[in-house]
């Protein structure tokens, strides 16, 4: 456990701006930042950082929350791991007791798994410089290809000893768990022996975006014709192939400055890169390139140039599962190196200045490229020819900017010979058909009528168009997280002493007095803390339900404090515009609360009447005469609530 005053010195550290643009491009708004959102894929910007309410909101996909609330959802870390990522970050302190065999037990296994990799790459980072083994073959290695210490040390590449178990059995002997050594991939279990993954072989660790290391990849230096050339580490909990890219960590910064990222193939090709003093630079670690790559990609530029050696074969291979990069709306460049040559060898035949101009000259559109390079084929050949206009216009319909797909038609209709009209004819009959594919998925994935109520609450959407009276209780929630502590009315008792009542204690009083709760659980749980912590000498109402441990209070308190007009609006229906909700308090808060309770009334006398309906139909007189009565007592309460809100008809 990490006690509670280094929590609080934790969340006076974090400043959100800073956090979040370790991950996310922000330019300022006013008086809030903008991005892309890093949750989900989005065209325009809808990220939001609020420096003032220490929040972020995206009004795309809907998330909101804290500093710790970011880390935890971006990095995948419960809660103690995001609050120990930025104590780290900010230089914290963090002093914990020793974890019990229990508590150990119940540790995440995805922090162990972070744990143990960083432990091995600490490892075989020391093998490199201080293992006679380690410096001959693997720095030997190093050296050969000319690279510098200062790149060496700085993506940590490593060596793993030539032995089948060396690192596994010193890993046990510094307590790691077996279990998370055979689930990071490190060693391979076999007839209940640990086998070393990656022995004899230099080791490029692969950091997250964040630094933290989630594998590795190892290049085997020995001739064997049984090995692969590089092993990478198999898929994990911590570690997705699809989802990372191999120096995105220390490329990302010069990827800001730049307003570009180069992608290239192989480790040594982002190692070269940087040593000739071009660090915008990342590596698709051998797999096809994918979706979320691009996507990692575009949080910090939208120009990819992506850099091919000169075997074509590779290429035509490739062009296949890359289209889906246009979908990202990201400007796509792609140059091919001379024949022979790749981004590791030809980055050391020249200077930065002199590469970057070598590619500015040399790149070429996508779509442009993928043509050119298809038509050398297709030649005269008219089926082939044919094949060529099919392939190429199914690349055009996936771009989703009508301006762009426009572009390319023009270009494509001029290389190819086509006629305009046709690739139009063609691009949108695709587009059709995918929308009307989109649109029965849609209809699939919709929550069926015997869907439990366990799933529906998780679902907000649902719990807001379930609850008649969201706006109101909505509206209260925003109120208390803005105005809880300022002072609604103040007099003096009989004593002459001054008494002050605030709105917090105001809203919550006449709540609990009339035993009012939502059907909304989250909602409730905010009335409910608020009430037990509302007496507080240290309670802050704008802080602390944006700090409580409770990733959906985080969430909820987000979002409305990111909905600055919405209890005007709410007013605006009643013909009584309220233009500054602060210095109007003394008139919002008691006829918010008594339109609440008019709600409440409403709806209870609703369930009356129909309950009234049913004992008619069924000749239920006792049951008839019990709901007359308390017909009655709704009346009454509603006549009352009527007058309190000036004599205003409650329906």
């Amino acid at each position: 456990m990490i006690d509670q005053s280094t929590v609080a010195r934790i969340f006076d550290s974090a400043e959100i701006t800073e956090v979040v643009s370790d991950f996310v491009t922000l330019k300022k708004r006013g008086v809030n930042f903008l991005g892309l959102c890093p949750f989900h894929n989005e065209k325009s910007p809808s990220f939001t950082v609020s420096p003032a309410k220490g929040i972020y909101k995206c009004f795309g996909c809907g998330k909101g929350g804290n500093s710790v609330n970011f880390i935890m959802e971006h990095e995948h870390l419960d809660y103690v791991g995001a609050l120990k990522y930025l104590a780290k970050k900010y230089h914290i302190e963090v002093v914990e007791k020793e974890l019990s065999p229990e508590q150990e037990r119940q540790k995440n296994d995805r922090e162990s798994m972070m744990i143990v990799n960083s432990f091995a790459q600490k490892s075989f980072t020391q093998n490199l410089y201080e293992h006679a083994q380690g410096m001959a073959i693997g720095m030997g290695y190093m050296r050969e290809r000319g690279f510098r210490d200062d790149i060496i040390k700085k993506f940590q590449v490593g060596y793993c000893l030539e032995a089948w178990d060396a690192f596994s059995n010193h890993a046990l002997d510094c307590g790691y768990k077996k279990e998370y050594l055979v689930k990071t991939g490190l060693s391979i279990e076999k007839e209940n022996r640990l086998l070393d993954r990656f022995r004899g072989r230099v080791i490029f660790p692969i950091h997250g975006i964040a630094g933290r290391v989630q594998a590795f990849g190892g290049r085997i230096l020995k001739n064997d014709a049984k090995a692969a050339k590089y092993l990478n580490s198999p898929e994990s909990e911590v570690y997705h192939k699809s989802r990372i890219l191999y120096g995105i960590f220390q490329a990302k910064k010069s990827i800001v400055q730049n307003e570009k990222c180069f992608l290239v193939e192989g480790y040594t090709d982002v190692l070269s890169f940087h040593q000739a003093g071009i660090e915008n630079v990342v590596a698709s670690s051998g797999t096809a390139l994918t979706a979320d790559q691009i996507r990692l990609i575009k949080r910090f530029t939208n120009n990819i140039t992506i850099i091919y050696d000169g075997d074509a074969a590779g290429i035509k291979a490739s062009l296949r599962g890359i289209d889906l990069v246009l979908e990202q709306e990201v400007n796509v460049k792609v140059l091919l190196l001379p024949q022979g040559e790749d981004p590791d060898s030809f980055s050391r035949t020249m200077g930065a200045s002199e590469l970057k101009e070598y590619i500015e000259k040399n790149e070429s559109d996508f779509i442009v490229f993928k043509t050119n390079l298809l038509l050398k084929d297709a030649k005269d050949d008219p089926v082939k020819r044919a094949n060529l206009i099919i392939d190429i216009v199914r690349s055009i319909a996936i771009i989703p900017d009508g301006i762009v797909r426009a572009v390319y038609v023009r270009e494509c209709s001029n290389i190819l010979n086509v006629d305009e009209r046709v690739l139009y004819t063609e691009i949108n009959k695709i587009i059709h058909r995918v929308k009307e594919d989109s649109w029965k998925n849609e209809q699939r994935s919709n929550l069926p009528e015997d869907q439990t109520t366990d799933k529906l609450s998780e679902n907000s959407a649902f719990l807001r168009s379930a609850n008649e009276c969201d706006l109101e209780e909505r509206a209260l929630i925003r109120i208390l997280l803005n105005f809880g502590s300022e002072i609604l009315y103040s007099q003096k008792d009989e004593a002459g002493n001054e008494e002050q009542l605030l709105v917090g204690q105001y809203i919550i009083t006449e709540l609990s007095n009339d035993e009012l709760e939502s059907v909304n659980p989250l909602y409730q749980l905010v009335f409910d803390q608020y009430g037990e912590n509302m007496e507080k000498e240290a309670f802050n109402t704008k802080t602390f339900f944006r700090d409580l441990p409770n990733e959906k209070v985080n969430q909820l308190a987000a979002d409305i404090l990111s909905e600055p007009h919405q209890l005007s609006g709410l007013w605006t229906r009643n013909e009584s515009v309220v233009e500054s909700e602060e210095m109007k308090l003394k008139e919002i808060v008691p006829k918010l609360v008594n339109e609440y309770k008019g709600k409440k009334v409403r709806l209870l006398m609703k369930e009356v009447m129909q309950e009234m309906q049913k004992a008619q139909d069924t000749g239920n007189a006792d049951r008839m005469m019990e709901l007359m009565k308390q017909k009655m007592v709704l009346d009454q309460i509603k006549n009352a609530i009527s007058k309190e809100l000036g004599n205003r008809t409650i329906s």
